[in-house]
């Protein structure tokens, strides 16, 4: 016959507080378990947050530092054309002024008449040549008639001379060039038909278009931006 042995209070008592002792372990270790998983959850998230912030700075600061780059490179490239621009304009006011000074002066080939009258004598010889013509007249303001007869004159004698051949050249006295030049003549040949004009002013004119780029060569040095020359 088996014995049945009741527990004391005092044993229920120990039983009970060792049971609760065991829930309550078991339950701060979960509660352990479940806040280092929210740690490293939180880190994760922490960290994917940081990177995603880090990006989206990076961007925008990328992003600024294009436009700001963009606006310097703009504001720049404008400053130097700018500057270009009143370079170029005080380059050709000098040769304007250059060229206008030129303008002023023309007048003064005719003051010496011994001087005056061998440029027209070699004027005149360059429209011989280029007319190859036996016969032509010579266009002078009236003032120059007598220097111009005087460097006909020579100027026949030198193409005879250089050519072999004969030419006769005269002043047109009934249509004179205009007094308002500084001097020089036309010579026409053809008829009537071709006229060749050797005044100053549009020898000058010539001497502009040609000249120009060693004008500019010699004063403000080699254009290194030029690439083809004539």
């Amino acid at each position: 016959m088996s014995q049945t042995h009741a527990l004391s209070d005092d044993q229920v008592s120990l039983e009970l507080k060792k049971m609760t002792a065991f829930i309550k372990q078991e339950a701060m270790e979960k509660a352990r378990e479940i806040e280092i998983k929210a740690d490293e959850e939180f880190a994760i998230e922490k960290s994917k947050l940081v990177r995603q912030e880090t990006s989206s700075i990076d961007s925008t600061y990328e992003k600024k530092f294009k436009t700001a780059q963009m606006s310097q490179q703009i504001t720049r490239s404008t400053v130097a054309n700018k500057t270009r621009l009143k370079v170029l304009s005080a380059r050709q006011e000098l040769l304007d002024g250059i060229f206008e000074a030129a303008q002023k002066k023309l007048g003064d080939a005719t003051k010496d008449n011994g001087k005056y009258e061998e440029i027209l004598k070699n004027l005149a010889l360059e429209g011989f040549y280029a007319l190859n013509e036996k016969k032509v007249q010579v266009r002078v303001r009236k003032a120059d008639v007598g220097a111009a007869e005087k460097g006909l004159e020579l100027a026949c004698k030198e193409y005879k001379e250089k050519t072999n051949k004969e030419i006769e050249a005269s002043v047109d006295e009934e249509n004179p060039l205009p007094e308002g030049i500084a001097g020089g003549l036309s010579i026409v040949g053809g008829g009537g038909k071709i006229d060749i004009n050797n005044t100053f002013e549009e020898r000058l004119s010539l001497l502009q278009d040609t000249a120009l780029p060693s004008v500019r060569t010699t004063l403000f040095g080699k254009n290194e931006n030029r690439k083809f020359y004539d």
